[in-house]
């Protein structure tokens, strides 16, 4: 039985628009159903303004949005916590943040509150274009472990579904991004790659908050020694 209230997981499906676009052979060869857009976590309060703002994090929106013209197949993330999520710093005393502590066992970074289910902080961004968006999975709604990949929770006790989802709908690759760089997008990369997918993070459609100092690098080699692939969205032949 999973510790502390509601399970994470799928939260909403939707049927993307057809938009009618004209697509060139190389992009349908991308988009020939098993790509899919994975958009992590890209909420207000990882935007500049937000409880725990990682820089230039809404700088990202824009590409994202080019990037969803390009899939067939695009999912959202959202971190959805409760109020007294053990992941907060306030919820110990003497605790500040981004002090690291032992949870059940796991290392934990102290967070500011962020992302507080049902505030604006939680919300996705505004300027986001959430009708290309199939689905949205929700993930930290329990409040005694965090989750930073979209696929499970730190304790890998719990999985979301989505990898489920993805592979009732035969994605066999999976690009991403969204916030942070060296949080919830490479551990979602991490785990994307144990699932068996081909992985792929579009770097300049992320950004990261390099907590502590020097670790994304460090994250980003070891994601890319594990099989995971760089690009830029360039590389998706935006217009």
């Amino acid at each position: 039985m999973k510790r502390g209230g509601e399970r994470d997981g799928l939260w909403q499906v939707r049927h993307k628009e057809e938009k009618g676009q004209n697509i060139e052979e190389e992009e349908k060869e991308m988009m020939n159903g098993k790509d899919g857009l994975l958009v992590i976590d890209m909420q207000n309060d990882f935007c500049p303004g937000g409880a725990l703002p990682v820089e230039e994090g809404d700088v990202i929106v824009a590409v994202i949005n080019q990037l969803m013209k390009h899939f067939s197949v695009v999912v959202a993330t959202q971190d959805w916590h409760p109020a007294n999520h053990k992941s907060f710093a306030p919820m110990h005393q003497g605790k500040e943040p981004y002090d690291v502590i032992e949870l059940h066992g796991n290392e934990q970074v102290m967070w500011p509150e962020h992302c507080i289910q049902g505030t604006q902080g939680a919300d996705l961004h505004k300027e986001l274009d959430t009708r290309e968006v199939c689905a949205i999975f929700r993930k930290g709604m329990n409040t005694e472990v965090d989750s930073y990949s979209g696929f499970r929770d730190n304790s890998k006790e719990s999985i979301t579904g989505l990898d489920g989802y993805l592979k009732a709908l035969g994605i066999e690759r999976i690009h991403l991004a969204g916030l942070a760089t060296d949080y919830c997008v490479y551990y979602t990369g991490m785990d994307g790659i144990r699932n068996g997918y081909g992985v792929t993070m579009i770097l300049d459609a992320t950004r990261g908050i390099d907590v502590p100092p020097g670790s994304m690098q460090g994250k980003l080699s070891e994601f890319q020694s594990k099989g995971g692939k760089i690009a830029k969205s360039s590389d998706y032949a935006l217009r």
